[in-house]
């Protein structure tokens, strides 16, 4: 009973330092995008696009499993650390070296000249943040998300001020790799400094092999959904120009600072609480089925409210010279609904120690998707229809991942869908009620903007309370002590 209340107020503890990062670090991020679109052009964000896929690459190749294969494991030592740690620093020199090696070839293959110095300075990323790796498994492996929120909103601020100062130097393109370069140092240094753990001169072939045997298949599976994640500033970069390049990728960004930082504060979480609960098949059951629910009745009002306040939102905050972008961002929040229920799915099949079936899956969605892209491309539907293959992909998946998935727990298909069904439904209907209202209310994006979001909010709340649905109960039973409790300690 002890050991359950502790587990609860670590996860609420978790989940509070989590959204606390999510609200605090994706908003200084969200600032600091809309300052650096204001000063920059379409045509910059579309260079630094191009190369995101490489870097991401590299860094699943630098990771190998090995994060997720010491959170798994409960009784990992110093050993452990130090032989991943050695791994991970060795394999980020080897991938700095092979982009370096690449840059020229890299460069001719979108046709811009301009990606070679850029790829060569940027790549070093790679090195930064291999020094920090151990440190937040340390941190993840707690719920510490506390001292990462600290880094974040740390080296955010100062990134972010310095790359505002070369774009408003005149820079360009240079800003938001100074940007980059930058935070991951600062992130590195920090986490450093926050957690004190010096690797052992040691590395253990056994530790290596047994991370690597299970993170081998992660690594796959990784490099996989990493492709194919970026696959599409390959496809837009290559056929069509670097400004629609642009556009596309600051929908993403800005579609990413919700739904991702959603997924990823979800994730973070759930997968060592859920780990701690991988003997106990009846509490495992119920802890999935009620994150699911809670994390659906939270993503689903948010990604499609913001599909439904766009115009008004890009124009506000990124200008005019974005306004191309309005509909890749509202079809992008219609596929990005959906993400963190993906990665909770995929999380109990790593709790349950099947990265063996979590590849299988990969290159079953991935084959989906790539005939979904073919045939977007074959019909010569344009970026609209490659983001339409991207979200019909997206529906597909989480069929794939609840079905499997189901299997592990006892949670059927079925089961999962109809606790969805109310929450979705509760949506559209807040959805409808919003973009009508868009319609109605005086043109002006500040008054447009704040009202829609107003009535979204109360029109979710209201029907939630009227429908009885449990998750209110839940995020107003996790949030609202923990926000008492700050307060109280803020006025002692």
């Amino acid at each position: 009973m002890q050991e359950t209340s502790s587990l609860k107020r670590k996860t609420i503890s978790g989940l509070f330092w989590s959204f606390a990062d999510l609200v605090a670090n994706q908003g200084i991020q969200f600032i600091l995008q809309i300052i650096l679109a204001r000063l920059l052009l379409p045509e910059h964000f579309g260079l630094i696009a191009m190369i995101a896929i490489f870097i991401a690459i590299s860094n699943s190749i630098i990771d190998s499993g090995f994060t997720q294969g010491l959170i798994r494991e409960k009784d990992a030592n110093q050993e452990d650390y130090s032989t991943a740690f050695y791994f991970n620093l060795f394999m980020a020199f080897v991938m700095y070296i092979v982009i370096f090696i690449l840059a020229d070839t890299i460069s001719a293959f979108f046709g811009e000249d301009q990606l070679v110095p850029i790829l060569k300075v940027l790549s070093l990323v790679l090195i930064f943040n291999s020094f920090g790796i151990i440190q937040r498994v340390l941190l993840i492996k707690k719920v510490d998300f506390r001292t990462q929120t600290k880094i974040n909103i740390i080296s955010g601020i100062i990134s972010g001020i310095v790359g505002i100062i070369f774009a408003l130097k005149g820079y360009g393109v240079w800003s938001l790799v100074v940007k980059t370069l930058l935070m991951q140092l600062i992130q590195s240094l920090l986490l450093c400094f926050f957690i004190k753990w010096i690797p052992s001169f040691v590395f253990n072939v056994n530790s290596f092999k047994r991370l690597f045997g299970f993170g081998s298949k992660l690594l796959v599976s990784g490099l996989i959904d990493t492709i194919y994640n970026n696959i599409y500033f390959i496809i837009i970069g290559r056929v069509f120009s670097t400004a629609q390049l642009g556009y596309y990728t600051n929908a993403v960004k800005l579609r990413d600072i919700t739904s991702q930082s959603i997924t990823a504060s979800v994730q973070r979480v759930t997968y060592p609480v859920l780990s701690g609960m991988q003997e106990d098949g009846e509490r495992l059951k119920h802890g999935f089925r009620k994150i699911i629910k809670t994390s659906a009745f939270i993503n689903f009002p948010i990604m499609l409210g913001l599909a439904a306040i766009a115009n008004p939102l890009i124009h506000l905050f990124y200008g005019d010279k974005w306004t191309s972008s309005i509909l890749y961002f509202q079809l992008l929040c219609v596929a990005g609904m959906l993400y963190p229920l993906h990665a909770i799915n995929l999380n109990i099949l790593q709790v349950k120690g099947r990265s063996d079936l979590f590849l299988l899956l990969e290159i079953i969605k991935k084959s989906v998707l790539t005939v979904f892209i073919i045939l977007s491309l074959w019909f010569q539907l344009g970026i609209i229809g490659l983001i339409w293959a991207a979200i019909l992909n997206s529906f597909v998946s989480l069929f794939i991942n609840t079905y499997f998935s189901a299997k592990e727990i006892s949670y059927a298909l079925k089961e999962q869908i109809t606790d969805l069904v109310p929450i979705f439904v509760m949506t559209i209907f807040m959805v409808g009620v919003v973009s009508l209202s868009g319609m109605i209310l005086p043109e002006g994006n500040v008054i447009k903007l704040v009202s829609q979001i107003s009535i979204g909010i109360v029109i979710y709340v209201v029907v939630s309370k009227l429908a009885k649905i449990e998750e209110l109960i839940t995020i107003y039973g996790l949030f609202v002590p923990l926000f008492k409790r700050m307060k109280q300690k803020l006025s002692q």
